[in-house]
Parts: C-alpha cells; sequence; structure tokens
C-alpha cells in the first residue's frame, strides 16, 4: 500500500508541474525571427500561414548530365536542387530560392560545412530590416534550421529553414532553403570542395 501511496504522489507532483509549466510559458516564451514578417515573434504565438510542411519530397530522379557525382544543380526557375549521382540518377530536392532582384546564378564549390549554424545577418540586409540582431546562435529556433552549406567566399549558403511552408517559392534574399530533414540529407551526401551550378 505504502507503495502505491508513493506512486500517486509522484504522479499527482508531476501533473502539478507540468500546468505549471503551461502557466508560465506565455510569459517566458522563446522569440523566434519570422523573415517573411521581418519581426521578432513569441514561438507559440507564431503565424504559420495555414501550412505546416512542405508537400515536395525529395525523388530519385533520371538525369542526364556530363556533370560528376557529387555536384549539385540548382534549376531556381524549377525551384528544384539536383544531386547527381551515379548511372544518370539524380538526387531531387525541392527548395526556396531567392525573391526578385535577389536570384542569383552562377558555379563555385562548397567551401564549409555547419551543424546548426550560427546566424550572422549581412550588413545590407540589417540595413534594410533593422530589427534584426548582430548574431543569432544556431538552434531550432535560429532561420538557417539544422544545417547549413556555405557556397564558396559569398554569403551565400545552402541551409534548413524554420519554415518549410515556404519550400517552392521564392522568398529568400538569396539563399538556398531546404526542409531541415532534406538539408540534413544533402549535408551527408555532399563533401566539402562539391561542385555547385545555380541556373536562373
Amino acid at each position: 500500500m505504502g507503495i502505491m501511496k508513493k506512486f500517486k504522489s509522484l504522479i499527482t507532483l508531476f501533473f502539478v508541474s507540468m500546468l505549471s509549466l503551461m502557466l508560465l510559458t506565455p510569459a517566458n516564451a522563446a522569440r523566434v525571427y519570422n523573415p517573411d514578417t521581418n519581426k521578432w515573434e513569441n514561438a507559440n504565438e507564431r503565424k504559420t500561414s495555414g501550412r505546416r510542411g512542405s508537400s515536395i519530397k525529395k525523388t530519385i530522379v533520371s538525369y542526364e548530365t556530363k556533370q560528376r557525382p557529387g555536384t549539385i544543380i540548382i534549376e531556381t526557375s524549377e525551384r528544384r536542387l539536383y544531386l547527381v549521382l551515379k548511372n544518370g540518377k539524380a538526387m531531387k530536392y525541392g527548395v526556396g530560392v531567392g525573391r526578385e532582384g535577389f536570384a542569383w546564378a552562377g558555379t563555385n564549390r562548397i567551401s564549409r560545412k555547419a551543424e546548426w549554424p550560427g546566424w550572422t545577418p549581412p550588413a545590407a540586409m540589417r540595413k534594410r530590416e533593422p530589427n534584426l540582431p548582430a548574431y543569432m546562435p544556431g538552434g531550432i529556433d535560429n532561420p538557417l534550421g539544422a544545417r547549413a552549406l556555405y557556397v564558396g567566399s559569398t554569403l551565400y549558403r545552402l541551409h534548413g529553414t524554420t519554415q518549410p511552408w515556404t519550400i517552392g517559392q521564392a522568398m529568400s534574399s538569396g539563399c538556398i532553403r531546404l526542409t531541415n530533414a532534406d538539408i540534413t540529407d544533402l549535408y551527408d551526401r555532399v563533401k566539402v570542395g562539391a561542385k555547385i551550378i545555380v541556373r536562373r
């Protein structure tokens, strides 16, 4: 009987603790940056445009190219990224691209890889959006998401996103967005030094 009383006491304590946390959370909610609105918002009040994720799933497709396996090819107009595989195949991912005035094209190399990268917004971006922080440490609420692949010495990256519903759209300041699941998959497949080709 003593064990049952102890068990019931522990269960009661657990539920009281959880209730306390739920009551305290709104006042101490984490603040996250929303690049769509250029504002900091409470994480639990953040609007998600009614969409929870991306409907574009990665898939292996037939893909004819003279580029070597391991090459990344981004077709901006398609909103798709192709990772060249062997035997005329490629892994195809949905991506978000730069909005009008921020799209770019060219050939470069992946110069660095980072897990849960910190974010230092460029000076030009901070000038356009004064509410941005000088630096934001990596984590679940960081706009760069779970992984980042850096493009040469440019300011551009291929990175995850806290807004998976933007995949397939042109909304970024030039960086290429993938879902956190897809950027993690790509990160594991791509080596530093890999060739990247961005086509408009």
